[in-house]
């Protein structure tokens, strides 16, 4: 993550959980990203498949209606379209057996700032009082979206 963006990432998680972050912190951030928007691509790319196409759209993308309920309010955020174009260039492309839609890959970035709103609020729901999140809290949360994408 480049440096420049460290403090408007910090930002985020302060404002949308009270969390405070560090560098140690958005690196994990970014994992959490890259695996989680790797993960609804593969399954995308399943849905492409077993409707005979060779291009993934937005609709073959598993989103969930509570996912879908952060993404809305991840682009209601002051921030979003600066977060967005960062979160844009955080997660690259997994290699794929189908080309994604311009469409598609449009939306992989507000996709990924509703999954960072949906884990800085996950953080409070997993314990109540946790401010600065320990690589034990981080695992827990991971652990979480594990069993849900």
């Amino acid at each position: 993550m480049p440096v420049t963006s460290v403090p408007r990432f910090e930002r985020f998680f302060r404002a949308a959980a009270g969390l405070d972050v560090d560098k140690s912190d958005l690196r994990r951030f970014g994992d959490f990203i890259d695996r989680k928007v790797g993960d609804l691509l593969i399954m995308g790319q399943a849905t492409a498949k077993a409707n005979l196409r060779d291009v993934l759209e937005p609709h073959d993308l598993p989103i969930t209606k509570g996912l879908q309920e952060q993404v809305h309010e991840f682009e209601r955020l002051q921030d979003a379209g600066e977060l967005e174009q960062l979160l844009a260039r955080m997660a690259p492309l997994p290699p794929l057996d189908v080309d994604v839609s311009a469409a598609a890959e449009a939306r992989l970035a507000s996709v990924a700032g509703g999954l960072s709103l949906a884990l800085a609020r996950s953080f409070q729901l997993i314990d109540a009082n946790v401010k600065n999140p320990s690589s034990q809290d981080w695992e827990r949360a991971f652990r979480v979206f594990d069993l849900l994408l």
